[in-house]
């Protein structure tokens, strides 16, 4: 046996600075991200969390710059960056009546030579995959605009399972999920990351979620960066204390004490 995989490091983000007149969104945020890290983005509303996948994903004007495994996302082209990063946005608002199953080839775009063309022979067999996984299969031929809330966010997971990027990056991905389906997304993101040269960003409301399953984290407060680590060293009693102005600890215990 040789020595131990080195981590690759899969994304650098430095110097993010988004500002909006006098008003500043995000104040020159860096960090790292390598290959096997669940990096958890969490803090208060209004802490730019979601401005950060906007950033990273070159969905937003910013100063600063990100580095996608040592190249600057700004000179990909979109269908090369769509094959290192896929969002799976907050909101996924539909207009059009295509099928769960034509919504989910969508993701293949990075991998095809135009919207209608080939050259992607893994694509039917990697939307079949993503139809398992989401447990969308029986669903496949039904029109979008027919599904629930959670129905429709697990298309767009499962839109980016199809696409099989490097970097996963989820903005809140438990909304509009009942608790079934919450607990197979973490699931099914955990054994997607167990791949080598993967990574996962996930913005996180919940602070419990957020510890289970993420190995790192980046606490903000303010657009600011307060605490950036792994997830035992960043959610101390203090750290949160700080950033929501409460005992975090303590109302989280309160909580699961209702459970013993």
């Amino acid at each position: 046996m040789g020595g131990d995989h080195k981590k690759q490091l899969m994304l650098e983000a430095r110097g993010l600075h988004v500002q909006y007149g006098d008003y500043v969104v995000l104040d020159s945020v860096s960090f790292d991200l390598e290959e096997g890290q669940w990096l958890m983005i969490v803090g208060p509303n209004g802490a730019g969390k979601s401005t950060i996948v906007n950033a990273v994903s070159g969905g937003a004007p910013c100063t600063g710059e990100v580095l996608c495994l040592g190249r600057n996302i700004r000179s990909f082209k979109p269908h090369e960056l769509a094959r290192h990063i896929g969002v799976l946005a907050q909101k996924n608002a539909v207009g059009y009546s295509f099928t769960v199953r034509e919504v989910i080839r969508l993701g293949r775009y990075a991998y095809s030579k135009g919207v209608f063309g080939g050259g992607d022979p893994g694509c039917e067999a990697a939307i079949d995959e993503a139809l398992r996984l989401t447990g969308l299969t029986e669903l496949e031929n039904k029109s979008v605009l027919q599904l629930s809330g959670g129905e429709l966010q697990r298309v767009f997971l499962a839109q980016l399972f199809s696409q099989d990027p490097k970097i996963m990056i989820l903005d809140e991905p438990m909304n509009h999920l009942d608790l079934v389906y919450q607990k197979q997304l973490l699931g099914l993101v955990s054994d997607w990351l167990k791949t080598p040269g993967r990574a996962v960003i996930s913005v996180m409301h919940d602070l419990s979620l957020a510890k289970a399953f993420g190995t790192q984290v980046l606490l903000l407060q303010h657009g600011r960066v307060v605490a950036d680590g792994p997830a035992g060293e960043v959610l101390t009693r203090e750290h949160l204390s700080q950033v929501y102005g409460m005992d975090v600890h303590e109302w989280m215990n309160e909580l699961l004490s209702q459970w013993s």
